[in-house]
């Protein structure tokens, strides 16, 4: 394995590699924003698990379990959106990898960087698309009072 070490060489691997470092700064981006609603979703069930413990009311009883049942999915999906995420961050570092060793080594990996780089765009859509799925649950069971309802 030949390095070359010549400066242009290295600067040039290094513009390469730039690029996906923004995606990966969406990543970090977003895994703490899912992050923040999958802790708000465990403390939101956790309350209601201690509410039916406490209180046996039958009507409010089954609202706090179907509200649960839509915790346990948005849970599931925050959970997949994060582990999307995860894989993409891994996946775009591995292909920050591949383009500087691509650029500043002999071997010829640059179409192994081309793949890496769209799997973590899959990755990051499909994340987009279980947040997007995790936010629209989420809207779906508010209720809110209209004006003027006194």
């Amino acid at each position: 394995m030949a390095l070359f070490t010549d400066t242009s060489t290295v600067t040039h691997g290094i513009q390469l590699a730039v690029a996906p470092v923004f995606l990966l700064t969406a990543v970090a981006g977003m895994i703490g924003a899912v992050a923040g609603r999958l802790a708000r979703i465990i403390d939101r069930g956790r309350t209601l698990d201690e509410k039916l413990r406490i209180n046996a009311e039958p009507a409010l009883a089954q609202h706090w379990i179907m509200e649960l049942a839509a915790l346990r999915r948005r849970g599931l999906l925050a959970n997949t959106t994060i582990g999307l995420l995860t894989l993409c961050a891994f996946v775009i570092g591995l292909t920050i990898v591949l383009l500087f060793l691509g650029e500043t080594t002999e071997f010829k990996i640059d179409h192994y960087a081309i793949y890496g780089f769209l799997a973590g765009v899959l990755c990051f859509m499909a994340a987009l698309g279980c947040f997007f799925a995790e936010t629209l649950l989420a809207a779906r069971v508010l209720k809110f009072r209209q004006l003027g309802d006194d």
